[in-house]
């Protein structure tokens, strides 16, 4: 029994699906299938039930998953463990950020930790909620940086900044010509939202749950949801004049159109905002590079569009 062989099935187990769990641990298929056949056979269990179309553990094989993915992450405790005898600001740090935010927040600290620690190597990446959680526990990120709520067992969450929303509309929108926006006044256009899995699609919809997904040819109005898309494509939509969509406040400010193309109103008070905040492992012991990472985000001053 490898440790490669128990991140095989922990992949296994999330992925159901050989060539998508073969890619995400940088193997080929068959080197994944021999290896679960392999760690099967030293068991004397079955650990997935395989069929055409989906691989499923079998009720002791999630068991023995489960345990698996606890050795994998006392695993990466003992790499911090031997991490933290090192110079903590010359070990590469490994960072990750939800999709709504990445884009956004990277251009601006990466070349300010790069000063506040010029030593240190940094590698981001960005990712749904749920997959920078796995990874954050398995190891394989130190630091993710993602939107509340967010709760994990013996994971630390800080707040960083509050973001307010805003609306983005063409130029020449209707809806232009109010200095700030009640949510009620969304109802009667075409809000173009991001797909099921983005947690910022979720807090839009808490903010404003009229704008939930509906084909209404009575009202005249439909709710269009680009599955799997990001904020840059629902920016471009709203130039093409497909609709109006909210974005959070960084991204708005993030590229600029044309003047006579975009523009934006921020939200009546209580305008609906999230809070951004980072989240490390409690084990993860390079405190002098958490700190420069949360240093090196607060002299953005990206906390508000006011």
């Amino acid at each position: 029994m490898t440790l490669n062989e128990l991140r095989y099935i922990v992949t296994l187990a999330q992925e159901q699906h050989f060539g998508r769990a073969a890619e995400r641990c940088y193997v080929s298929q068959p080197t994944l299938s021999i290896a679960v056949k392999k760690l099967e056979d030293e068991l004397g269990v079955a650990l997935f039930e395989r069929s055409k179309t989906r691989v499923q553990p079998t009720p002791l094989g999630e068991k023995i998953v489960n345990q698996a993915q606890l050795v994998l992450e006392q695993t990466a405790a003992i790499k911090d463990i031997a991490k933290s005898g090192k110079d903590q600001l010359s070990s590469p740090l490994h960072v990750g950020a939800i999709f709504t935010i990445g884009p956004y927040l990277f251009p601006h600290f990466i070349p300010q930790l790069q000063r506040n620690a010029p030593n240190m190597p940094l590698y981001v990446e960005e990712g749904y909620t749920a997959t920078l959680r796995q990874r954050l526990r398995k190891g394989e990120l130190d630091v993710i940086i993602v939107s509340l709520p967010f709760t994990e067992a013996d994971v630390v969450t800080q707040t960083l900044y509050d973001e307010p929303f805003v609306v983005l509309m063409p130029k020449d929108h209707p809806l232009a010509e109010s200095s700030a926006i009640d949510p009620k006044q969304l109802n009667e256009y075409n809000a173009l939202l991001l797909g099921e899995g983005h947690c910022f699609r979720d807090q839009i919809l808490e903010a404003c749950p009229a704008l939930q997904p509906t084909a209404d040819p009575v009202a005249g109005h439909i709710r269009t949801a680009a599955k799997g898309s990001s904020l840059e494509t629902l920016r471009h939509m709203v130039a093409s004049g497909l609709g109006i969509t909210i974005l959070p406040y960084s991204a708005v400010e993030a590229t600029r159109y044309a003047d006579d193309l975009l523009t934006y109103r921020p939200f009546v008070e209580p305008a609906p905002r999230r809070t951004v905040a980072m989240a490390w492992r409690a084990s993860y012991p390079r405190h002098k590079a958490i700190d420069a990472l949360r240093a090196s985000i607060n002299q953005c001053h990206l906390a508000s569009g006011d």
